[in-house]
């Protein structure tokens, strides 16, 4: 058993984020091939956004710095550090209200 610091995977994101061109950096710290779940910090820096596109399946979303506003169809919530939320299974779109990182939970296809 190996503990990640996710304090420390925000700060490197956040700070490779405000630097990218695209203004957006992730990183999965879990997942791939021998799990069900992934997980992947991503950042986004203040006013950047992850266009609008489609549902992955069952996922969830924790902000763990910052404020996003997730839009799916006419609904939108906005969400600061701390808060957690389920994606819709519809599609959607993600902005950075302000420099942001999140963690996104998706359950991963059942491999046949």
């Amino acid at each position: 058993m190996q503990p990640i610091s996710l304090t420390k995977v925000v700060d490197e994101q956040l700070e490779a984020a405000r630097t990218a061109r695209a203004g957006r950096s992730a990183q999965t710290v879990r997942g791939g091939h021998d799990h069900s779940l992934r997980e992947t910090v991503i950042a986004l820096a203040g006013g950047q956004q992850l266009a609008e596109h489609e549902s992955p399946g069952e996922a969830t979303l924790q902000v763990l710095r910052g404020k996003v506003r997730l839009i799916a169809g006419d609904d939108s919530c906005e969400c600061s550090t701390g808060d957690f939320v389920v994606i819709p299974p519809v599609r959607h779109s993600l902005e950075a209200v302000e420099d942001s990182a999140v963690l996104l939970t998706v359950l991963a296809a059942q491999r046949g």
